[in-house]
């Protein structure tokens, strides 16, 4: 296993690597987590050394400690801004979350606390979440007298209906992994002491299949968002097409008829 920070001593973010599964892990327990201006510097060049591995194939994102994924952003910090240096900080945090989200990998959230304002919007930018049933939820930013700043509003509505993402966001109360699995926001919730056995089964799970099918299907619900269905469909209806010139198609329609597991590439 290898560590993104070893280079410079800082180990705010560690990332690990067990084969094709990658481990990230927000490394600050004593703050619960919580997400400052550093974690995101480290999180964006952690990401960026993610984009750069063919051999990923599966992300888990989780938080030190057995408190926190992430509590929220670091509110001393916070207090310092002003509105120029309020708006650079969603927006390069943004960023950090957007690029996130358009890894080519499957990225799953392994939530195993609380997952408050910049933590659930952190989760939100992820492919999937797992949680504990211990863990919380929550953008409690309105408490405070501002509102998410990392998209949390965007992604839950479309994760979870708008009504949903305005009673979340405008009460600003803490909510239960099973009210997270019941809008749409976690897809799968297990016991505390189960949840690094199941997310390590389902990232096993995604990894052992194609990767190049499990891309195009990242990409093509996601670009399929944001177009007409006519379009989304289309958009398919290409990606299904070009995946039959790939040596994965092949081996996996020829491990199928011979009843064996197939050993894919990535080509």
């Amino acid at each position: 296993m290898t560590d993104a920070a070893n280079s410079t001593g800082d180990q705010i973010v560690l990332l690990d690597y067990d084969g094709a599964i990658a481990t990230v892990t927000i490394n600050r327990p004593r703050k619960l987590n919580a997400l400052n201006q550093a974690v995101m510097a480290r999180l964006d060049q952690v990401v960026a050394e993610l984009e750069e591995r063919a051999d990923v194939r599966v992300v888990l994102i989780t938080g030190a400690g057995d408190k926190a994924f992430v509590a929220g952003a670091d509110i001393s910090e916070l207090r310092e801004l002003d509105r120029a240096s309020a708006l650079a900080f969603s927006r390069s945090g943004g960023a950090v979350l957007r690029r996130l989200e358009r890894l080519p990998q499957a990225v799953v959230a392994v939530v195993n606390g609380f997952a408050l304002g910049g933590g659930c919007e952190l989760a939100l930018a992820c492919d999937m979440v797992i949680a504990s049933d211990k863990a919380r939820f929550g953008l409690p930013e309105v408490t405070l007298g501002v509102i998410p700043g990392f998209g949390g509003t965007q992604r839950l509505a479309r994760v979870a209906g708008a009504n949903n993402a305005r009673f979340w966001a405008m009460g600003g109360a803490m909510h239960s992994a099973e009210d997270a699995l019941r809008i749409g926001l976690a897809q799968q919730v297990v016991a505390e002491d189960e949840l690094t056995e199941a997310a390590s089964k389902l990232a096993q799970t995604i990894a052992a299949h194609g990767p190049l099918g499990v891309a195009a299907v990242k990409r093509v619900i996601d670009t399929g968002l944001d177009e007409a269905l006519d379009a989304g469909l289309e958009s398919e209806a290409q990606a299904f097409a070009a995946l039959f010139e790939s040596e994965d198609r092949v081996e996996g329609t020829t491990a199928f008829l011979e009843k064996r597991k197939p050993a894919f590439q990535g080509r």
